[in-house]
């Protein structure tokens, strides 16, 4: 089959999920089987391959994403239960004082995401806002976006996040080198998109606490939250030994016991059941809580895990069967072709699927298998993998406008109309996007 032919498949593929899913409201998981099948068939693919394809593709993926998110959303389920996403912004509020609340909560919202859904973690934060909003009577989105800006900043850009987990096993990147360039790209990302662009758009727009939305603060006794040092503590412990795992290979000679300790300790398996066992003793049954207790709480963690994981999952085998088929080459030489950096190229895919579907996690993943063909032909590894994946997510966060389900919740409990919020909302995405993929730019100047 020409190269021509298949490059019309793979578009065909793309335009379909896209209607699949926009247009017919199928799910995204049901959405990206079908149009595996159909791809794998129309390339030429004998039945009985596209089947061993797509198991392959399922298979492989999960193996790595399943445990990763499985375990990230018990931890994550753990920390919200215990008060400790309120703990860490009440410390920090109080830590810096009230003028400076704006950084308090995005730094706040910076380390919560890390183990917490965004849209959980913006839930139970949002009573904070309310309340100094209410006690300064500045506009909500003066507290507000610097919150918004922390979380999704964190859920876009550092692992164990589902997003940067699927890109970085689609493609192959290391996730030291995810977290590390997550972290630096994450930053500055915060600050211009969070506590900056806040002090412009509340000066702008006036928001106050909707009537609908004009709930009780909830007062907590300190005695009853976890301490400050003990949550980041169990934040950053995952990280921290991932990180060690990365760059024991850069300091350490191979066969050193050193380093054999640290790959074990650091790969994201171990790392995360360290963290997770930890939520569930310091958090849970030294806390007063039973092991029955504790194992109901993390149970109702996997609830919305499954979702992301079988959504990954199909990304999964989307990328496989480009691969097994050929139309994987055909696009990666077409790409490769183009004079755009493939971190540039990355962030373009990314941003055209967000902008047409809304959903962050499936543009990355979509995303994600596009550019590997693309990655095996430049012959890409190492830290250069870890700002693709940079790239990928900051395409994925651009632009989120009425397709996207967190322009709705921060709508609605912020009070804004749509055009209220694609002033707000969809530019502070857009900044995050932006400046996240101008540190990967950078950043791979160096590298390379």
């Amino acid at each position: 089959m020409s190269d021509q032919m298949l490059i019309l498949i793979a578009l065909a593929g793309i335009f379909l999920l896209l209607f699949l899913v926009i247009r017919t409201k199928l799910h995204a998981f049901v959405a990206l089987l079908v149009v595996s099948l159909i791809v794998g068939i129309l390339a030429g693919m004998p039945l009985g391959d596209v089947i061993d394809t797509m198991e392959q593709g399922m298979g492989g993926t999960l193996g790595f994403v399943a445990v990763v998110v499985g375990l990230g959303a018990m931890f994550g389920q753990m920390l919200e239960v215990s008060g400790g996403a309120d703990r860490l912004a009440r410390t920090m509020i109080n830590k810096l004082g009230e003028d400076k609340a704006q950084w308090s909560l995005g730094i706040t919202g910076f380390l919560v995401a890390i183990p917490v859904f965004f849209d959980v973690g913006f839930i139970i934060l949002v009573p904070i806002v309310y309340g100094l909003a209410k006690k300064t009577g500045k506009s909500l989105l003066y507290y507000g976006i610097p919150l918004l800006a922390g979380l999704a900043v964190t859920h876009s850009f550092i692992p164990p996040t589902p997003g940067p987990i699927a890109v970085a096993d689609l493609v192959g990147a290391d996730l030291g080198w995810v977290i590390l360039f997550g972290a630096l790209a994450g930053v500055p990302s915060m600050i211009i998109a969070g506590p900056l662009f806040a002090r412009y758009i509340s000066k702008r727009l006036h928001v106050v606490v909707p009537e609908y939305m004009n709930m009780e603060e909830i007062e907590y006794d300190d005695r009853e939250l976890p301490s400050f040092s003990l949550i980041a503590s169990i934040i950053l412990t995952p990280l921290v030994l991932i990180l060690c795992n990365t760059f024991s290979d850069f300091f350490l000679e191979e066969g050193n016991m050193a380093r054999e300790i640290f790959t074990f300790l650091g790969h994201p398996f171990v790392a995360l059941t360290i963290a997770t066992i930890l939520t569930f003793i310091f958090l849970g049954t030294k806390r007063g809580l039973t092991r029955q207790e504790v194992q109901d709480i993390a149970t109702k963690g996997l609830e919305p895990a499954g979702i992301i994981i079988l959504v990954t999952g199909a990304g999964g085998v989307f990328k496989e069967v480009l691969i097994q088929s050929g139309v994987g080459d055909v696009i990666g030489n077409m790409m490769a072709g183009s004079n755009l950096p493939p971190i540039l190229l990355a962030f373009l895919i990314a941003a055209a699927v967000r902008v047409a579907q809304g959903s962050a996690t499936v543009s990355m993943v979509t995303a994600a298998g596009l550019v590997a063909p693309l990655i095996d032909i430049l012959s890409l590894e190492g830290p250069v993998l870890g700002l693709i994946v940079i790239a990928v997510a900051s395409g994925a966060t651009v632009l989120s406008h009425v397709n996207d389900s967190g322009f709705w919740l921060v709508g609605r409990y912020f009070g804004l109309d749509v055009k209220d919020t694609l002033k707000s909302w969809t530019v502070m995405e857009t900044l995050i996007g932006l400046v996240g993929l101008s540190v990967a730019l950078i950043l791979g100047i160096f590298i390379s």
